[in-house]
């Protein structure tokens, strides 16, 4: 007990060091970490609105984002880092705060855990443990990568509380609470937990090698590992199936192209103090002082040659499965992330940390010492042509070394000597802390431009908010954006959303309905043009406007959330004109077949569109034609087309780029009285437009289709979280179309009948009503959810049973009461006879 209240202090100040540090850099740079708008600010305010009851949905479902997805995967991937959620409290305006807090939270008890570890490792000065341990919490990795995402600096919590999940095997102590650490960590966030989990295994069979063991004992030690990790992880089996069956219905990532060659140089730069690339190379830099103790370790001949040689070969065989494509795509599930091949970098930063306590924990003497320095002389000797390797990286391998140095050489000569010993701790502390400071200053980056103040998106929240007319119809934040999570941002009901679990079929619906989409599709954009809006029921929508806040309010009319599709209906998916017409069941378009009218020669490829050669430069672009009724208005839909669009006195620019990018529908303007559209295409490369790229709506014909939609629609719709129900006209055939995509697990049910799956009408729900119908209910459940909470709940019964047989075989053997009164009765008769 005495050792365990000694213990606290140092997690603490191991912990309040590194959150201190990170704090203290945010503040010199005067910004946020990186990024972290675009994705954990939206997310955290959907958490805020469902904890106050403010959201369309639940966690079954979201009813904000890509007009309608499943949100389980998401809100386990992006909000189960369990201090995401105190940030309930905060106001839904400081949601940066938020993020910032569950960033130095996650540092804090990382980097506590990591001091605490170091100690099962290896005995140690205890604030010498917390010293190193800031080198883990403030590793490059966490500014660069994990301040943008918080749900990953779990993983920062996750390796340490693994590690020491192992270290209990191989005391052969602690099953129960080794399988709860490992369904913590892998509850938290499913992706870095699988690092993590890679990484404490490789620590546990580097012990298991360290030191001779009968072939008995380590054949037990990696029982217990497996069978806690196995268990452990089945009790987080609900994040890990409705995960799994996400990623198997997500639109599939961008295709990446295979690590190229970053060049020697470039990796060794990465060890060293405030070096910012900017290029995809692991961020794995733990501090001068952590360097040199690794550099130094293959000296030390105070750790034995054994244990030496497995810590310097695991780090060896980590860094070339860093460097090698089938090995990183391993340590990353199987696909390279796009933008961020190396997110697995914490785990080489904290097997650098643990490798540095080793030499560390054994006092490195004068050869040992000048052999790390002479080692990160030779590292800094060939990054030095590297441009990421600045003046300020000098400074501090010149001035910190040399302070560091001789701190740890006073050390070693005097340990003996307690002032001397806190001294030279009091400096190591000092110099840490300092470079990590630096470090992460250099890594958070300068504020991003362009980003919208608090205000403006306070009114635009404001302005959802006012004009909410959910279920009955969508308030949609697009096509304005202030980023690419704006519905969850701002609690309406839109098209755009950015997730590694947005569903394929919501991406190739909004796609083949003439919205943008980038990364490949899994960030999508809302409709652009007013029959896309009448499809999604979407009454209100920002568009651009004026300062101060740059947008402005736009009010239409949209049929009813449910429409019904009359009988014998059949879907042309020709083109995106005729599959927005057979959803709305009316023909509202012109779409004629365009003529080339000068310019550049295109070539045409039937169906599959126009190939638009690039326009030289001082000439003119390729010109096409088309036929429209006369006071229509004329849309273009290039899609993948990369250049400038001009036509009916509009220009724009194209930014497609397939597969990666799409560019939305496009208005042009008003069909003039001879009818005859020109559009000039200007393209930067080679691209291609669809067949059909020009589509005009006729006068008049939308409103009449409205005026149908909501004669023949639903009469009332309710919606709950993950559920919902319209009243139809009395008998209603036909098939009622739900303004949401198709995507797997909803099932539906026709005037209180059974609940079977719906059918997808080119990617929305589509519910037959038979003979006639008046009402309809549909329900989502997420797919994997029932079978991952069965296997939860078997795995952690056999937790709980080996918890309570643990506890009946440990409990003391108690003396039967007869031989107890046996055992007392002489001495009780002796005392009674003698009265």
């Amino acid at each position: 007990m005495a050792e365990r209240r000694r213990e606290v202090p140092v997690c603490a100040v191991a912990g309040g060091l590194a959150m201190a540090g990170y704090a203290l850099a945010a503040e010199l740079r005067g910004a946020w970490p990186p990024g972290s708008a675009q994705t954990a600010v939206p997310f955290h305010a959907q958490l805020w609105d469902l904890a106050h009851g403010q959201a369309a949905g639940d966690l079954l479902f979201n009813w904000n984002s890509g007009y309608g997805a499943p949100f389980l995967a998401d809100f386990f991937a992006y909000l189960m880092n369990p201090f995401s959620w105190p940030t309930v409290l905060l106001p839904r305006t400081q949601g940066q705060l938020a993020v910032f807090l569950v960033a130095l939270f996650s540092i804090g008890v990382g980097t506590g855990l990591m001091a605490h570890v170091l100690g099962r490792l290896h005995a140690g000065p205890r604030w010498l443990r917390a010293v190193a341990a800031v080198g883990y919490g403030l590793c490059a990795w966490v500014p660069a990568v994990g301040g943008a995402a918080p749900m990953w600096l779990w993983g920062l919590v996750s390796l340490p509380l693994l590690v020491l999940a192992g270290d209990w095997c191989l005391h052969e102590r602690r099953w129960v609470a080794g399988t709860l650490c490992v369904a913590v960590a892998w509850a938290g966030n499913l992706y870095t937990a699988a690092m993590a989990t890679i990484t404490a295994g490789l620590v546990l069979a580097v012990r298991l090698a360290a030191v001779r063991r009968p072939v008995k004992a380590v054949v037990r030690v990696t029982g217990r590992a497996v069978t806690a990790a196995g268990v452990g992880v089945l009790i987080a089996a609900p994040v890990l199936f409705v995960a799994v069956r996400a990623s198997q219905e997500a639109q599939p990532e961008s295709p990446v192209q295979p690590l190229g060659p970053s060049g020697l140089g470039g990796h060794l730069a990465q060890l060293l103090p405030g070096t910012q690339s900017g290029r995809p190379l692991p961020d794995v830099s733990i501090g001068l002082l952590g360097l040199l103790l690794v550099a130094g370790l293959p000296f030390n001949r105070r750790v034995r040659a054994r244990e030496r040689i497995v810590w310097c070969g695991l780090l060896a065989l980590v860094v070339l499965s860093f460097v090698w494509t089938p090995t990183v795509l391993v340590w990353h599930g199987l696909a390279i992330p796009a933008g961020g091949p190396y997110r697995v970098a914490f785990v080489l930063s904290g097997l650098l940390v643990l490798a540095g306590w080793v030499s560390l924990a054994h006092r490195p003497d004068a050869p040992t010492l000048l052999g790390g320095a002479a080692v990160v002389v030779l590292v800094a000797g060939l990054a030095a042509g590297q441009r990421s390797v600045r003046v300020s990286t000098w400074v501090l391998l010149a001035a910190g070394g040399a302070v560091l140095l001789t701190a740890l050489w006073t050390l070693e000569r005097r340990h003996t000597d307690r002032r001397a010993a806190t001294a030279a701790t009091a400096v190591l502390g000092g110099v840490v802390l300092g470079g990590a400071v630096w470090s992460a200053y250099a890594a958070l980056g300068v504020p991003a431009a362009g980003t919208a103040s608090g205000g403006a998106v306070r009114a635009a929240h404001a302005a959802l908010r006012q004009s909410a007319d959910w279920p009955r119809g969508r308030s949609d934040p697009g096509p304005h954006s202030f980023g690419p999570n704006d519905p969850l941002l701002l609690d309406g009901q839109g098209g755009g959303y950015s997730s590694g679990y947005l569903p394929a079929v919501t991406a190739l619906l909004l796609h083949d309905l003439g919205a943008g989409w980038s990364a490949g599709g899994r960030l999508t954009q809302s409709v652009t043009d007013p029959v896309g809006r009448a499809l999604f029921a979407v009454r209100t929508h920002l568009a651009d406007g004026p300062p101060p806040d740059g947008f402005t309010v736009v009010r239409s009319a949209a049929p009813p959330l449910v429409t019904v599709l009359p009988a014998g209906a059949v879907p042309d998916p020709s083109s995106v004109w005729s599959r927005q017409e057979s959803l709305l069941g009316s023909r509202v378009y012109d779409a004629p077949e365009p003529v080339p009218a000068g310019g550049p020669a295109p070539a045409a490829h039937g169906s599959s569109g126009w190939s638009v050669p690039a326009t030289p430069a001082g000439e003119d672009g390729t010109a096409f034609t088309a036929a429209c009724t006369p006071g229509g208005t004329a849309y273009f839909h290039g899609v993948w087309f990369d250049g400038t669009v001009s036509g009916l006195g509009t220009t724009y620019r194209s930014d497609g780029e397939q597969p990666t990018t799409a560019a939305p529908i496009h208005e042009l303007g008003p069909v003039p009285a001879d009818g005859l559209v020109r559009v000039v295409l200007r393209a930067d490369t080679v691209t291609q437009v669809p067949a059909r790229p020009i589509g005009c709506l006729r006068p008049g014909a939308l409103e009449a289709a409205l005026a149908r939609l909501t004669l023949t629609g639903a009469r009332s719709v309710s919606a709950g979280g993950h559920t919902l129900t319209a009243v139809l006209p009395p008998g209603s055939t036909g098939t009622a179309l739900l303004a949401a995509p198709a995507t797997t697990g909803w099932t539906c049910a026709v005037a209180g009948g059974g609940f079977a799956p719906p059918r997808a009408v080119l990617g929305m729900i589509g519910v037959p009503l038979g003979a006639g119908a008046e009402r309809i209910t549909c329900s989502f459940r997420p797919p994997g959810l029932t079978e991952g909470l069965l296997l939860s709940l078997a795995a952690a019964a056999v937790a709980v049973l080996t918890a309570v047989f643990g506890r009946l075989r440990h409990r003391p053997t108690r003396t039967p009461r007869r031989v107890r009164r046996a055992a007392a009765g002489p001495a009780t008769g002796s005392g009674t006879g003698s009265e």
